[in-house]
This record gives C-alpha cells, sequence and structure tokens, in this order.
C-alpha cells in the first residue's frame, strides 16, 4: 500500500499559492466519522502515490502523526498546465462495502486486428465496481487475444474479476469490438462528403452579424 504524509493547514483561499510555490499540495481528507480537514502535502510524494494507486486504490496517509485508509477522490487539475492543484482524500471504514470507478486496462492483441486489419473499438474504460477497501484493483485487466474476427465482441461478463469484486454494470454491456476495415474508397468519400451546417447555427451567426452592426450604428451616433 502506498504511504503519504501529511499535515494540517491553516492556508485557506487564495494564500493556498504559498503552498503551491513551495512544493506542496493543498488537499482535504473527509469520511465518514472525520471531519473535514484541510491538509497539505508533499508536491512529489503525491504524484508518486498519484501514479501507483490511482483513484481506486487505498492508500495510508499519515497525518500528524496518526494513520488514516484514504481513497484519492478527486483530483482538480490547472486547465494550462494539465498539473494537479487540488486533492480530495476520502478516509474509509476498511469493514464496509464501498463503490467507485476502476480504470480498465487492455492487454495482449487482437488476431483480427493484427491479422485481417480490423479496427478495435474500445467502448468503455473503466467501470463501477463494489468491494470492501482492501479489496479494490488498482485496474481491471482486459484480454484483446479473444477477438479473433471481425465483429468479434468482448463484454463485461467475460471480465475475470478478482476475488471480492463486484462489477456493477449491465453484464451484456460492450467493452470492445472489432470493426471491419474501411476501403481506402469509402475513407476518401468521407473526407470529401460537404458539411452541411446547421440551419440553427446559421441563424444564430445571421443574429450576431446583425447585433454587431446595430453596435457599431450606436457606437458611431454616439461619437457624433
Amino acid at each position: 500500500m502506498q504511504q503519504l504524509t501529511a499535515q494540517t493547514r491553516n492556508q485557506l483561499g487564495k494564500s493556498v499559492k504559498t503552498l503551491r510555490t513551495s512544493g506542496f499540495l493543498p488537499a482535504v481528507m473527509y469520511g465518514e466519522g472525520v471531519p473535514a480537514q484541510p491538509l497539505a502535502i508533499s508536491y512529489k510524494e503525491f504524484m508518486v502515490a498519484l501514479n501507483a494507486a490511482g483513484e481506486s486504490t487505498l492508500v495510508k496517509l499519515d497525518v500528524d502523526g496518526k494513520s488514516f485508509n484514504v481513497l484519492i477522490h478527486d483530483v482538480s487539475y490547472d486547465p494550462v498546465s494539465d498539473l494537479p492543484v487540488h486533492a480530495d482524500f476520502h478516509a474509509v471504514r476498511m469493514d464496509k462495502v464501498i463503490r467507485t470507478h476502476v480504470p480498465l486496462e487492455f492487454v495482449g492483441e487482437s488476431p483480427a486486428v493484427k491479422n485481417d486489419g480490423g479496427v478495435l473499438v474500445k467502448v468503455v474504460q473503466e467501470l463501477e465496481v463494489e468491494a470492501l477497501p482492501q479489496n479494490l484493483p488498482h485496474e481491471l485487466t482486459i484480454d484483446l487475444s479473444s477477438l479473433v474476427s471481425i465483429g468479434s465482441t468482448l463484454h463485461v461478463k467475460d471480465i475475470l474479476l478478482p476475488v471480492g469484486v463486484t462489477l456493477i454494470a449491465d453484464a451484456d454491456e460492450t467493452i470492445a469490438v472489432v470493426d471491419a476495415p474501411r476501403s481506402e474508397e469509402a475513407l476518401a468519400e468521407l473526407s470529401q462528403a460537404p458539411v452541411v451546417a446547421s440551419p440553427e447555427l446559421v441563424k444564430t451567426e445571421a443574429e450576431l452579424v446583425q447585433l454587431k452592426k446595430e453596435e457599431e450604428k450606436k457606437a458611431a451616433e454616439a461619437a457624433e
């Protein structure tokens, strides 16, 4: 289990910028019987834990000498740098079943793709599971080697689950499918197909042009 060390913080609001410039990530921990608590954690240590555990595997979080079993419940990212700027830790009870989303890890190679030129379509990237915290998987492995022909499909019911894990999904839900390859002619026709503008969009653009003209007219009158 990944381990992290955090400390309580008093910096709130805009003052958290000083934390980030000092190499710390502002965070908050909460959970059943655990009041919301603002925290500061080493940015480097957090990234190591996030890459190893993701948001579906337990992490041991030490806060001022007291340990909690937590999930990295939510991470906020900077829209420009795409780096974490805040994290939520959800403290869990080890004796209580919880639900969370687990990513799918596609492994192997489909013979239909390799030999027949099929196109692999990954329909689902993650699934919701239910388990005790200690049984939560980091990921669910999906073996593509069973996709042997064009049209072959993998469903939720085909997933081999770890012990103690239950999927919250329709057993017949499609996970991945191999589509037939498109001919060069079909691809060419698709690329050359005319783009038909939506009537509503054209109307909206016309209205915007008219509005702009009216604003320019008013501005000119005001200048006189």
